[in-house]
């Protein structure tokens, strides 16, 4: 198993981290599971983005060690995206009884996670390729759904920071 791993993720760090969503367009609308401090919740996006911007960062697999680390960085970064008026929302193609868990060790329900359908995968333009998992790829959607953050590569240690000026660059309830 652990050879199997390991050749996967060679697989996957050879393979170019690439969006296809261009900053400008509508970001697609969906709905889906999630689960926030280890309780589900339906998720969609259209109601979220009633309030403020949102940032939507898909992750490839929750308990690995970058999406831990990804998703712990959000957690403490939570406070300022609040400030800022925007919500955090992680994305990827992990079961809901997963997500529950992850939602409580490394999120520490500060924000929610929420499963990546086939669909939501492909409208996003996130599959890796030869897995069934998502790229790292975070978003910044304003208010109005419109994209105008798009950052993706397989290192997380830039997707909280790039997220956030984007979200301050919007300014107050945008």
């Amino acid at each position: 198993m652990r050879k199997l791993m390991l050749a996967m993720a060679a697989a996957i760090m050879t393979v170019p981290a690439l969006a296809a969503l261009p900053v400008g367009r509508t970001a697609p609308d969906f709905r889906t599971m999630g689960a926030l401090n280890g309780k589900p919740f339906r998720l969609h996006l259209a109601e979220q983005l009633k309030t403020g911007p949102v940032v939507l960062y898909f992750y490839p697999k929750a308990f690995t060690k970058g999406c831990t680390l990804e998703a712990r960085a959000f957690s403490e970064a939570n406070p300022q995206f609040v400030a800022a008026g925007a919500r955090v929302i992680g994305m990827s193609a992990d079961d809901l009884p997963t997500l529950k868990r992850f939602s409580v060790e490394h999120c520490r329900g500060k924000f929610p996670v929420a499963t990546a359908s086939a669909k939501i995968i492909a409208d996003y333009d996130v599959k890796l390729p030869l897995v069934s998992m998502t790229n790292r790829t975070s978003y910044v959607i304003a208010r109005d759904g419109r994209i105008v953050m798009v950052h993706s590569d397989l290192d997380w240690k830039d997707h909280v920071a790039r997220s956030l000026a984007a979200v301050r660059a919007l300014g107050p309830g945008r």
